[in-house]
This record gives C-alpha cells, sequence and structure tokens, in this order.
C-alpha cells in the first residue's frame, strides 16, 4: 500500500526516461544547473564501483545481481529526495528495472513489481527516444544502437503498464529540451524564478 507521504511526494517527482545514448543525463544535468534537485543515474554509477573494486554486479556478467543494485539505488533515491523541497527529477526510475530485466529476457520478480507499485513518481513520465546522432558506446556503455531501441520500446511498455503518461522530448539541443520539459511540467515560472 502506497504511504501518504510517497503519494504526496510522486506530484513533485518527474522521471527521465529511454533506451541508452538518448540524452537523459544531459538533461537532467541542464535541468540541475537551472537549479532543480535531481537523481543520478543507477546504471552507470553502479558499473564505475562495481568496475573499481571487481565486483559481480557487471550487467555483462550478472544482469539479475545488477537488476538488484539498480533496485535499491533507485529506491534510495525515491527516499533521499522526499527529505528535499520541491520538484525532483530522476535520471531513470524504479519502473526502468522491469524494462531492463524485460530487455533481458529475465523474468520481474514480485518484488520488483511491488516496488514500482508502491514507489510512485508523476504521472507524467518524460521518455527520450533513440536519438542515433548523438548515440555513442563507451567503457560503461556496451550496447549498441538497436539494444537502445529495444530498452526505449520496453520502458514504454513498463511505464504504461503502470499507469503512467508518457511524454515524448523532442530530439533538439538541450536547451530546447529543458524548456520543452519545463513547460510540459508545468514549471516554467519555478525556473524562471531561480
Amino acid at each position: 500500500m502506497q504511504s501518504d507521504a510517497n503519494h504526496s511526494d510522486s506530484d513533485r517527482f518527474f522521471v527521465l526516461t529511454g533506451g541508452p545514448g538518448s540524452g537523459k543525463t544531459t538533461l537532467i544535468s541542464a535541468l540541475s544547473k537551472a537549479g532543480f534537485h535531481s537523481t543520478v543515474e543507477a546504471g552507470r554509477a553502479i558499473i564505475r564501483d562495481q568496475a573499481t573494486i571487481g565486483g559481480p554486479a557487471l550487467p555483462w556478467n550478472d544482469p539479475a545481481l545488477f537488476a538488484e543494485l539498480m533496485l535499491n539505488w533507485e529506491m534510495r533515491s525515491h527516499a533521499l529526495a522526499s527529505a528535499q523541497a520541491g520538484p525532483v527529477f530522476f535520471d531513470r526510475g524504479v519502473p526502468d528495472i522491469a524494462g531492463y530485466l524485460h530487455v533481458c529476457g529475465l523474468p520481474i520478480p514480485e518484488h520488483v513489481e511491488a516496488a514500482t507499485r508502491t514507489l510512485r513518481y508523476n504521472r507524467k513520465v518524460f521518455i527520450l527516444p533513440p536519438w542515433k546522432e548523438i548515440f555513442g558506446e563507451d567503457s560503461e556503455r556496451k550496447q549498441d544502437f538497436q539494444e537502445a531501441v529495444r530498452t526505449h520500446e520496453a520502458m514504454v511498455e513498463v511505464y504504461t503498464a503502470f499507469g503512467y503518461e508518457l511524454v515524448a522530448v523532442p530530439c533538439l539541443p538541450v536547451e530546447e529540451r529543458l524548456h520543452f520539459v519545463l513547460a510540459a511540467a508545468g514549471l516554467s515560472n519555478i525556473a524562471a524564478a531561480k
């Protein structure tokens, strides 16, 4: 059951999701520079940490364990955001874990579904579509563009299934994306006041 605190916070918690390499982290950075609270993407941070310590929870070694660490990260991000005042922008959310498992062909455990039902965000979820012109691979992002497309499709499916309304962010320069997201979130006036 959803607590009153989670319910009231959900209105001010905005998720940016989509496939890898679609510009989410760049947009989150622009939102932070505009004065909004934001979270750090779980996947890259976990890969960095696991690589540093020689840990087993890397997506190419143990995707199920990697998903568990991402779930813990996203749950903690949600809890920490509750202590912050005002809007918070999330670089992915708890439902992304279900989408990731789907892309990997792994079952979605009941506890992941429970977390997705319990820890809620604003009904409007911003989804950034695959954008080949900015997509790139690196040591932490080993997916190719086709996997980015499959991830995007999985996020559409999962977020829709859990009752979210997806708002597609157009493939535009980051400043224009920033203004689009703030307008769609009803936060343009707050941004102007910062």
